[in-house]
């Protein structure tokens, strides 16, 4: 189903200058460009902007495309169209009905060369506006079909609901964007066309899809196929469209005897596509035109630690990453490692998460940061996590942890793993280790003052592989809630 926009994690985005040059450099904004520069006084234009009909073989010469080329005026059309509803052209209706309008170069056609990255995305954005309405509305033909006699289309006839094909698009960049901030390889991977359809039509609840879900899955593929084939030139998306092959079998059940046989498990043949970075930036600017709330990072680069510590507890890591990297860019080393552990405190559900993520900030500062450590190697709390850095920069006189805090330590890191990962093959492993390594440890562990501890204990209890060793947790767990009164 479509994401909630409540799990969508922040985005990485690249530099409006970056984003700007990927802008200009689009085949559809191009062409839209060229046309602008290209129009003058003796442009011929019908009374809706439109070009006339006999000025689009000029139009599409303009542009470069081959006279044959079955597609030259609809490329041009749609250039024109993009340029008049940017700016790029300033289309003047005539006075007279039936008479044509004249034409002028825009204000913001000098904006794509001497306008700032800001002034040159939101031309792109404008674009974007008019390749998603074409994207919603139904085949011409269709439409002349159902056309009425006083020129209104009968959408009832039709079978087409303009609010319901919108959500649907709204539904599937939705999800395309998720899939994609959410990919810890920064969404290189492309998605499976089936699969991004399916996500919007097969129930979350549903075990095996029957026929009529499956029909209705390969309609949805057909009408992707066409949209991201009308998005792809804007430089929303790269695409690969469905094998030309499959939508001839779809189209004619009578399979041609010189056709290849159709590998039906490369998925690839069934279309595959993903966001470009420019294709983040715009779904982005639409989720946040709608309200919905779509962190990028970079957002928390001017707040204080402690925001920093509680934004980035739900990141995926490698978001948290990012987003840590550019807030210690902003700060001195040792003032960034007191207020960073200053914000680490707390007993609270979520203290532990951010003691990670203070973990994770302070192995990217530099040694100068070594006094703001040692001043925390007596706290209960951040003791522990202190005399790890210390270590790990080859810091001398640092004492040695008691055993109390050896386990409170284990207890905290595992409270935060279990918060940030759930039940993980990563956190598994880190529990048999435990288990193994010391044989003992939930005869002590269960002992630990720590508002976690009965949960890790219980965790282990679930995530232990050994049916002794799960029954050891969970004997400790139960002691340590009696021992916390609950």
């Amino acid at each position: 189903m479509s994401v909630s926009p409540a799990t969508l994690p922040p985005v990485l985005l690249h530099s409006e200058a970056e984003l700007a040059r990927a802008a200009l450099a689009t085949p559809l904004l191009s062409r839209a460009v060229r046309l602008a520069r290209w129009a003058g006084p003796e442009t011929r234009v019908g009374a809706g902007g439109e070009l006339v009909d006999a000025q689009l073989p000029a139009a599409a010469a303009e542009l470069g495309l081959a006279a044959d080329d079955p597609d030259a005026a609809a490329y041009a059309s749609e250039a024109w169209r993009v340029a008049v509803d940017t700016g790029l052209i300033d289309v003047t209706d005539a006075e007279e009905d039936g008479a044509e309008g004249t034409v002028t170069q825009g204000e913001d056609l000098a904006v794509l060369s001497g306008g700032s990255p800001q002034d040159v995305l939101a031309v792109w954005l404008g674009a974007l506006d008019t390749v998603y309405a074409d994207a919603t509305v139904p085949d011409m033909e269709n439409l002349l079909d159902v056309l009425e006699e006083n020129g209104q289309v009968d959408f009832d006839e039709l079978g087409w609901d303009p609010q319901a094909e919108a959500d649907f698009l709204d539904g599937v960049l939705g999800n395309l964007y998720l899939l994609t901030v959410g990919d810890a390889a920064g969404g290189e991977s492309p998605v499976p066309l089936p699969a991004l359809a399916a996500s919007m039509i097969v129930p979350d609840d549903m075990g095996e899809p029957t026929d009529d879900v499956l029909e209705q899955v390969s309609d949805a593929m057909m009408k992707l196929d066409d949209q991201f084939r009308l998005f792809e030139p804007l430089g929303l998306v790269e695409y690969q469209p469905v094998d030309e092959a499959l939508m001839a079998d779809i189209d004619d059940e009578t399979a041609q005897p010189e056709q290849a046989p159709v590998d039906d498990e490369d998925v690839s043949r069934y279309g595959m596509v993903r966001l470009t970075p420019l294709g983040l930036y715009g779904v982005r600017a639409r989720m946040l035109e709608a309200g919905v709330d779509a962190p990028a990072v970079g957002d928390l680069a001017d707040k204080g630690a402690d925001v920093l510590l509680d934004g980035t507890a739900g990141f995926p890591q490698h978001a948290a990453q990012a987003e840590i990297e550019q807030w210690l860019a902003r700060h001195e080393p040792l003032d960034a490692a007191r207020e960073l552990l200053a914000a680490a405190r707390g007993a609270d559900e979520g203290a532990p998460l951010r003691r990670l993520r203070c973990q994770q900030a302070l192995s990217l500062v530099g040694d100068e940061a070594e006094p703001a450590l040692r001043d925390v190697l007596d706290d209960p709390q951040l003791g522990g996590l202190a005399r790890v850095w210390l270590a790990e920069h080859g810091a001398t006189d640092v004492p040695a942890p008691s055993e109390e805090l050896i386990f409170w330590l284990t207890i905290d890191t595992l409270a935060a793993q279990l918060s940030a990962e759930g039940n993980s093959d990563e956190l598994q492993g880190l529990v048999e280790g435990l288990a193994q390594q010391h044989s003992g440890f939930f005869a002590t562990a269960w002992r630990v003052e720590h508002p976690a501890t009965a949960d890790v204990l219980e965790a282990m209890g679930r995530l232990h592989p050994d049916k002794k060793v799960a029954k050891e947790a969970r004997k400790a767990a139960f002691k340590a809630r009696s021992q916390q009164g609950l």
